[in-house]
């Protein structure tokens, strides 16, 4: 068994599916699941041409390239995560109408499934949730209702998210998240991290600041993906204030609302590290251990892509956030 990248190219128009269904069991010598294909491609171990995606339907044409990154142990040996079960309930949606839904994402549970086969997600959660109640008021309804994923946050970062009832707001919802219309505030309780080597990376001293840098991928695939620094990379920034200081078991806590300005992956918690101000938990980018991640999305404010209203929830800081800290804000 090995991790490799597979470079493949097809010879007439198909959907990416379609052409990897014909084309892994070739690789693997032995048949492979329609659904183990479609998470292999969820979990971004699919690029075309030369960027990653997670579409299955996307249509290839003529001649495209098509990298696949396939860890034969990995893909055949199901490890079940550590996740939580969880079902939505009203207490946890923020905001709902014809066309949202906003609910409070817990800790500990995706928010799409991934490679892993049987794993449950905040989606399908939502999914079940709107069917309940759908056939509350239609017995005879068969088909599950629609819910469409617009913006993701991390397994163990909690907080407000976002998903369309509608595909006809999908293309203004991607929209207004790609153009910056969308105000997120974040929280998180962070560790500090001061560095004699090189005081350049130590916490600032200010209340306000700001990280920018051309962020990328610095982890090899078949590794745990970790992002960084790169001068390749895309161009990321986020807004920080510090809103008060504590103590947990012996050490310096800050809490920090963080304000993302673009959107790419592991975004503030790589920032934040760089400054020397790693999340606790985090272990990942340097965060001393902690029973999760504590960064939450604590606030949404957008324009309703229907009516133009702007629109604010606001997901409320869980238990075992703070919990143990006493801040001084």
């Amino acid at each position: 068994m090995s991790a490799k990248i597979h470079i493949l190219k097809n010879s007439k128009k198909v959907r990416l599916d379609e052409f990897l269904r014909a084309e892994i069991p070739k690789i693997l010598d032995s048949p492979v699941s329609n659904s183990k294909i479609r998470r292999l491609i969820f979990s971004g171990c699919v690029s075309v041409g030369s960027g990653e995606t997670r579409n299955p339907s996307l249509v290839l044409f003529p001649n495209s390239i098509v990298r696949v990154f396939l860890d034969d142990g990995k893909f055949f040996f199901e490890k079940k995560p550590d996740d939580i079960q969880f079902e939505l309930d009203k207490s946890r949606v923020l905001f709902e109408d014809e066309w949202l839904i906003a609910v409070d994402k817990p800790s500990h549970f995706p928010t799409e499934r991934g490679i892993v086969e049987g794993r449950d997600s905040l989606h399908s959660a939502v999914v079940r949730y709107l069917f309940e109640r759908q056939k509350t008021e239609r017995p005879n309804a068969k088909n599950p209702p629609y819910a469409g994923i617009v913006h993701r946050l991390d397994r163990d970062t909690s907080g407000a998210i976002l998903f369309t009832k509608s595909r006809e707001v999908n293309a203004a919802c991607h929209e207004m998240f790609e153009s910056r219309k969308v105000e997120k505030k974040y929280l998180a309780v962070c560790s500090i991290k001061n560095s004699v080597k090189n005081p350049a990376k130590n916490p600032p001293q200010k209340k306000d600041f700001s990280v920018e840098f051309e962020m990328g991928r610095i982890s090899p695939k078949g590794q745990a993906a970790k992002w960084g620094r790169v001068q390749s990379g895309v161009f990321s920034k986020t807004e920080f204030s510090v809103l008060g200081e504590g103590e947990f078991n012996g050490r310096k806590v800050v809490l920090v609302e963080c304000r993302p300005l673009t959107g790419r992956t592991h975004q503030i918690r790589v920032h934040l590290a760089s400054v020397g101000l790693p999340i606790l938990g985090d272990t990942l980018y340097g965060g001393a251990p902690h029973e999760r991640i504590l960064l939450h999305a604590h606030t949404l404010a957008f324009p309703h892509p229907k009516t133009g209203e702007i629109l604010k929830v606001e997901a409320p800081l869980p238990e075992d956030f703070c919990q143990r800290i006493n801040f001084l804000i």
